[in-house]
């Protein structure tokens, strides 16, 4: 199975999940995007990294890579290998002496490791196929991200109960944004039918 190579092109914060980040990779050799959705700590973790920036102390992602500095340990590359349920799969492929491993991670920790060895991300073409979104070169990354943002909130909006989307509701209307609000009522009244 051929690999594809990805690049991160943005992180946006996610307006439906409290805390919550879009990571968001691109096709190198193509037009389409990968949104992932990932925690404000990951966020903070490669956002830290690809800014240059240089924290007091070393983060846990910057631990990692130093404890694997010091036993020749070097990362090669980060692979989205799984999709199952919206959950993204990733592992570290790593070698030593010559040996390679592959060890299971978490995306958001992977790619966040993965930017401190300045190592490739590549994933598969059924991934890309099945979650990445297809953009035509004159799109802007801010109407991606507001359409990532409403698919986030759509499949968000399928495991809510009725009394959280009810809540969603109230507060759609109090912040005046009707078209979340419209969204929500769709919701409850598919649920009612």
């Amino acid at each position: 199975m051929d690999k594809i190579k990805l690049e991160i092109v943005g992180l946006s914060y996610s307006q439906t999940q409290s805390g919550a980040y879009a990571l968001v990779l691109s096709e190198v050799d193509g037009n389409r995007r990968l949104p992932i959705i990932i925690g404000g700590f990951e966020a903070q973790a490669i956002a830290i990294e690809l800014e240059k920036m240089v924290p007091t102390r070393p983060l846990t992602h910057d631990l990692f890579k130093n404890f694997a500095s010091t036993f020749e340990i070097n990362v090669k590359e980060v692979i989205i290998y799984n999709l199952v349920e919206g959950i993204f799969y990733a592992k570290l492929v790593c070698e030593r002496n010559d040996e390679v491993i592959e060890i299971d991670a978490r995306t958001s920790d992977a790619i966040a490791i993965g930017v401190r060895f300045k190592c490739p991300v590549y994933t598969y073409e059924s991934i890309l196929s099945s979650a990445g979104i297809l953009l035509d070169e004159t799109s802007e990354n801010e109407d991606f991200f507001a359409e990532t943002e409403e698919q986030d909130q759509e499949e968000t909006l399928d495991t809510l109960s009725l009394d959280d989307l009810q809540a969603q509701l109230d507060e759609a209307v109090a912040k005046e944004d009707y078209e979340l609000a419209s969204r929500i009522r769709d919701e409850m009244n598919k649920r009612s039918s």
